[in-house]
């Protein structure tokens, strides 16, 4: 991936040495028309297209922000709620990534969330310990973490 931005950031330089204009603007549409030739000879490079991971990316961090919006309005409620009427708990979640950066931006994506924690990660990196301040069905929290954040980074490490 570092190698195709560095290969489109030559593209644009030698854009902008070719038009004679050294401004950002001729930069710009260099970086364009360099993306456009590398996703034409795509197929040549060992990794996959660079642009589809940056959008998983922006992707991911979409998801963390509705999530974390929608946790924090679910932790507004309870504790305005005139009588605390949830359910803390400890449930374990078996987790299918495998890189250690993975399962650290898992990790950090759950406890960045209000209402969670992760306490612990076994010795395997396989199963997430999760406190969370309300939990009613472990099966909807826990398929809740596979489908949002466990899958956008799994696009991401393709």
């Amino acid at each position: 991936m570092s190698f195709q931005i560095l290969l489109n950031a030559v593209l644009a330089v030698t854009w902008i040495f070719l038009k004679n204009e050294f401004d950002g603007s001729t930069f710009i549409i260099g970086y364009v028309l360099g993306l456009c030739i590398m996703f034409v000879f795509r197929h040549f490079f060992n990794d996959r297209f660079y642009l589809s991971r940056v959008i998983a990316v922006i992707r991911l961090l979409l998801i963390f922000a509705r999530e974390l919006i929608s946790s924090n309005i679910s932790v507004l409620k309870v504790v305005l709620k005139p009588k605390l009427d949830m359910q803390p708990g400890i449930f374990a979640f078996e987790t299918m990534l495998t890189k250690d950066w993975e399962i650290t931006v898992l990790s950090n994506l759950i406890t960045l969330t209000p209402g969670t924690l992760v306490v612990e990660v076994s010795a395997d990196n396989r199963i997430l310990y999760i406190h969370a301040m309300d939990i009613a069905d472990k099966a909807e929290a826990v398929d809740s973490i596979k489908h949002t954040f466990e899958k956008a980074i799994m696009e991401v490490s393709k």
